[in-house]
């Protein structure tokens, strides 16, 4: 299936510049940024998962803090299937020696739905289910387009950074297929990993901002529909593009992690997912250091502390932190 993804083949980041111990302390601070963005992403925006930006606009004004509330009628700083997802991700990669295999990231999202989440969505549950039943650990091929492969990704970008790309795109795919197949989700998350790793690696290793930028107008040149600077969208559904429009335009338009939160946010619809991508790109350019401190202090402190013990397992055995 990558043959039909030539656009993310040729794309590696370079290591140059990543040979020192201080180096070390800086890629873990920006894979903890890629997670705790992630979270904090979800947080904020749960709040008005399902609101128009007219309603959330009437409600609250300007929605910019932890507040919990909405749908799930959440705790402040409590967030949803798109972390916690993240997190059986995380576990998947951090209980094996190697990769692991499609079958390994099955079992491990079996193992989250057992454990009664807070919010599923109709796809993942449907994947899961159907490896339950099946064994089989890759959905169908299907038109559904979802954005539930997306939303989880930041574990891979940091567990296999530095890593040759076709061994990136094998595990973004390999992941993402459990519960969705379909190109359209497979170009979205391949680009998102991408992002995330250009984030993290920052100008030295060949990435930061612009490399981030780049990953976003390679998409759209293959895959037109992620048009997001003449397209832009609000109360995005589920749908994949939908979602990446108003992430990516929160990322051009925007300077910082918390101004770009906030304008992803509030354009309403499914808004913890669009939060969640948004943050863990956000997150991975500005690091842990870069991250509203308010908003940390009312995240969880449990979902703050695996975050922090994610990425550092995560990042120490990725290819990048070895190359040190």
């Amino acid at each position: 299936m990558l043959a039909t993804l030539p656009l993310f083949q040729s794309i590696a980041l370079s290591l140059r510049g990543i040979s020192s111990h201080p180096e070390r302390l800086r890629l873990r601070s920006h894979a903890r940024g890629a997670m705790l963005g992630l979270a904090l992403g979800d947080a904020l925006g749960a709040t008005v998962e399902f609101m128009t930006p007219r309603e959330i606009r009437s409600q609250y004004g300007r929605h910019d803090r932890i507040r919990g509330g909405g749908w799930l009628r959440l705790a402040p700083g409590q967030v949803t299937d798109d972390t916690t997802m993240a997190f059986a991700l995380a576990e998947a990669w951090l209980t094996h020696h190697h990769a692991p295999s499609a079958e390994d990231y099955a079992r491990a999202f079996d193992a989250w739905m057992r454990a009664k989440p807070v919010d599923i969505g109709h796809t993942v549950r449907r994947g899961i289910a159907r490896f339950r039943n099946t064994g089989l650990a890759c959905t169908p091929y299907s038109e559904d387009a979802g954005n539930g492969a997306t939303m989880r990704c930041a574990p891979t970008a940091i567990a296999l950074l530095g890593a040759p790309a076709d061994t990136v795109g094998r595990a973004t795919l390999a992941q993402a297929r459990v519960t969705h197949h379909n190109i359209l989700t497979d170009a979205a998350t391949l680009a998102v990993v991408n992002m995330v790793q250009a984030g993290i690696v920052g100008k030295a290793g060949g990435g930061g901002l612009r490399a981030v930028m780049a990953q976003a107008n390679l998409l759209v040149r293959e895959f037109p529909l992620f048009q997001f600077r003449t397209h832009p969208a609000e109360n995005p559904s589920g749908y994949i593009v939908d979602s990446m429009r108003v992430v990516l335009r929160g990322i051009a338009f925007n300077d910082n992690f918390e101004s770009a939160l906030v304008h992803v946010v509030n354009c309403g619809g499914d808004a913890d997912t669009t939060g969640a991508i948004a943050g863990m790109v956000m997150g991975a350019l500005v690091g842990e250091a870069g991250l509203p401190e308010r908003w940390l202090r009312e995240l969880e402190s449990s979902t703050l502390r695996r975050c922090n013990d994610y990425a550092d397992a995560l990042i120490e055995r990725s290819p990048a932190w070895q190359a040190c």
